[in-house]
């Protein structure tokens, strides 16, 4: 539906759905450089009912959900957070929390 080099690589991390089942949050996230990430979120949101579409004729469900799309910057953060430890790491500033100065 999407061609990857206008989206880079999208991934469905997490899907929240009402009680009722009415309506669901999709939690996305997107490997790509930040300015194809927003226009891939853009161009996804404008597919959302067409997406809803075609959930409703492959899934049997009394009501198909009205979706609605979020970017999920988990991964985002935890690579900085890796990118930090590395960093400290090369500088050669560890932090053993088992160590003491006792």
């Amino acid at each position: 539906m999407f061609p990857v080099q206008e989206t880079g690589i999208v991934s469905v991390t997490d899907v929240g759905i009402s009680n009722d089942l009415r309506s669901a949050v999709v939690f996305l996230s997107i490997f790509s450089p930040e300015n194809m990430k927003k226009k891939a979120f853009h161009m996804i949101c404008e597919k959302a009912k067409l997406i809803q579409m075609q959930i409703a004729h492959d899934v049997v469900l009394k009501y198909t959900p009205q979706i609605r799309f979020e970017l999920d910057d988990s991964i985002d953060r935890g690579n900085r957070v890796m990118e930090i430890l590395e960093q400290l790491e090369q500088e050669g500033i560890q932090a053993d929390p088992l160590e003491s100065d006792d």
